[in-house]
């Protein structure tokens, strides 16, 4: 597809000028800008192979609108996927040919070419291209990551060398302990409720992780059995299984902060440039996962009088409750109440009951201590956007994938579509969560523009 501009972001929302100023330049004459966003990612191959297979049907669909000249970005932003997170289709990206100093040495490669650590029991070990990956992604974090992986690969029974993992955790990922943490799992919301902490970190780490491996077992993934009550109180390997995905989970909130962030102080202003440069060009904004909250916090970050012509959120992981006005559990509502109003089309909604990330794991690690339901429970309160689509906004249509494609389609608003006949591929712990690069997608986002 051409035009194409790749549109790089850093973690506090700066772009890179040259390719800003070659899409503010480039994009005159163009009747329809398409500006998506990857999610959870860890390197420009992995998103630059997703936005050639997502763009891929788009010349074909939008000829039969002679009139219309469409122009392609991809935005990419520095974000985090672990390696065990396939994407359906895509090739398993190679891990690294050596582990970092220290770390565990390296196996021989999976089935689909995916070499692994060599695991403690269990497999909660850190692979080296996860390893590199979060070093990455938190600068300067590489003592930090070394001792975390050094404690999964050796699981120590001690209590306190579990308290000292999620210490180092909260250290990673810039997540403080108690009240501050509640603000970061209800940051989707306009305000937090005085005095919640969420137990993801500020709990007891041990009880937190047994609850994270009974998830992964929900959900399919390999874990350690449980054994009962270990010697004199020591832990087991199951509990340093749900260990990793403590770590998984929290690395994933911080992903999920740094979205909002360059949405709304990088790609929103940037946007405003854009219709100043070529005011005639309609956007269209569309986002997968963190990158649906990305693209949504933009509107936030539009300069008086800016509007987008669309937004399409593929599997967002952000609140349900994001768009919505007053709720009985918090009068200011959602964050982006009434942003809506910043988009002269729909603003889409696409969920899966297939997505194991948003329908176990992310309300699970944002359950805050003190409700009633079970942690392993959906819950309503901290329901993903790509779970179940928009929630407590009046009049919000509702709509099958099919009905969306072959019948009237809203011409403005929050739409909630169901795109689970699609959106099902994809093994644990994720599930379909990656499963987007479909045709019928591709359509859905040009049934918003409205060509």
């Amino acid at each position: 597809m051409q035009p194409y501009w790749d549109l790089t972001f850093d973690a506090g929302g700066d772009p890179d000028p040259h390719q800003r100023d070659a899409l503010l330049s480039g994009a005159r004459g163009l009747t329809d800008l398409v500006v998506f966003s990857h999610g959870w990612n860890n390197d420009l191959s992995t998103a630059n192979a997703l936005y050639d297979r997502f763009y891929a049907p788009f010349p074909g669909l939008v000829a039969a609108a002679p009139k219309a000249r469409f122009g392609y970005v991809g935005v990419h932003w520095p974000s985090m996927r672990f390696s065990d997170e396939p994407i359906p289709d895509f090739p398993h990206a190679a891990a690294l040919a050596a582990p970092a100093a220290g770390g565990p040495a390296l196996a021989a490669p999976a089935v689909g070419g995916t070499p692994s650590a060599a695991p403690a029991a269990g497999g909660s070990a850190l692979d080296a291209r996860t390893r590199a990956d979060l070093a990455a992604v938190f600068p300067g974090s590489e003592d930090v990551v070394a001792r975390i992986a050094d404690l999964l690969a050796q699981q120590p029974e001690e209590p306190e060398r579990l308290a000292e993992f999620a210490g180092l955790v909260r250290r990673l990922t810039g997540v403080a302990p108690q009240a501050a943490v509640a603000s970061v799992l209800a940051e989707d919301m306009a305000s937090a409720a005085a005095g919640i902490e969420p137990q993801l970190l500020a709990g007891d780490p041990a009880a937190m992780c047994d609850v994270l491996a009974d998830a992964l077992a929900q959900v399919g993934c390999p874990v350690a059995p449980a054994q009962g009550e270990t010697i004199l109180g020591g832990l087991g390997g199951r509990v340093w299984d749900g260990a990793k995905e403590l770590l998984r989970q929290a690395t994933y909130y911080a992903m999920k902060r740094r979205a909002g962030t360059v949405g709304e102080q990088g790609l929103g202003p940037l946007l405003g440039g854009l219709a100043a440069a070529a005011p005639g060009v309609r956007v269209h904004l569309v986002g997968h996962s963190f990158g649906a909250r990305l693209v949504s916090f933009a509107l936030r970050g539009l300069p008086p009088g800016v509007r987008v012509a669309s937004v399409t959120l593929l599997q967002g992981a952000f609140s349900h409750y994001t768009f919505s006005g007053p709720l009985p559990f918090d009068a200011k509502g959602g964050a982006l109440h009434g942003m809506q109003q910043r988009v002269t089309g729909p603003v889409v909604a696409c969920h899966s009951s297939h997505d194991q990330a948003l329908s176990v794991f992310y309300p699970l690690a944002s359950r805050i201590a003190g409700e009633d339901e079970s942690l392993l429970g959906f819950g309503d309160r901290w329901g993903a956007m790509g779970h179940d689509g928009f929630q407590s906004l009046d009049g919000t249509p509702v709509l099958t994938l099919a009905a969306a494609l072959a019948g009237p389609f809203p011409g403005g608003g929050c739409v909630s579509v169901d795109a689970s006949a699609v959106v099902c591929a994809g093994g644990p712990p994720s599930g379909a969560h990656s499963d987007i690069c479909h045709e019928e997608l591709a359509r859905l986002v040009l049934r918003a523009t409205k060509v």
